[in-house]
């Protein structure tokens, strides 16, 4: 047995949410404007959690960067205007989050999406009044891998980050968290953008979030 942590945080797109269908729909009404082919939908999916321009460069392979910094903020807008209609928690994540308050520990989310994407996802899926942490990408100077984002949730929810455990998909959640202080898991449900998260040195690599959740009650 160890100790509980006294809050869990997790990074959004990939390990709570599959966003991907909404962030895809976005990106094909935006090759749809510019007259280009469907993306791969496959192969956009897997560099979600990479951000907007991983993705455009996936769906606009021939636009060189100047063209795809033009066309970011038409994309994001395109998101924004569907941001909820497909995307869903992961199987287990709602369990998840209901075991974390029965046990009264609190729980955060950091993500790199910018605040004015990442609150109306966080409301319109129920989550904003449960939430004790939301640090967006924009809140600070600096984003994930920096470990800033991640101690200034801890400070947001009044816990210590060495009690803390962090949840991600991309290497960048295990870099922030194990530079924070807290106890890294990487989420190998999610996009994990081609990596090997047996390979991010996190403390643990769970499959699926219930098993996430046994680790909590085992605790």
């Amino acid at each position: 047995m160890t100790l509980p942590p006294q809050a869990v945080l997790f990074d959004l797109d990939g390990t709570l949410v599959d966003s991907a269908p909404d962030l895809i729909g976005a990106l094909q009404a935006l090759c749809g404007e510019l007259g280009e082919p469907p993306p791969d939908a496959d192969a956009v999916r897997t560099v979600v959690s990479a951000g907007g321009r991983a993705m455009l460069r996936r769906g606009l392979p021939d636009f060189d960067e100047v063209a795809i910094e033009h066309h970011l903020p038409r994309f994001l807008g395109l998101y924004a205007g569907r941001i909820a209609q497909e995307t869903r928690p992961y199987a287990g994540v709602v369990e998840l989050l209901d075991r974390l308050e029965r046990g009264g520990i609190a729980w955060g989310i950091v993500t790199n999406k910018p605040g004015w994407l990442a609150r109306p996802l966080v409301e319109q899926l129920g989550w904003a009044s449960r939430c004790a942490a939301l640090v967006s990408g924009d809140c600070l100077p600096t984003k994930k891998p920096d470990p800033e984002p991640v101690l200034h949730a801890c400070a947001r929810a009044g816990v210590e980050a060495a009690r803390t455990w962090f949840v991600g998909d991309d290497l960048r959640d295990i870099q922030a968290g194990r530079a924070a202080g807290a106890r890294t898991f990487a989420a190998a449900w999610g996009y994990l953008d081609g990596g090997d998260p047996a390979a991010w040195q996190a403390d643990v690599v769970v499959a699926t979030p219930p098993e996430l959740t046994r680790l909590i009650g085992h605790c």
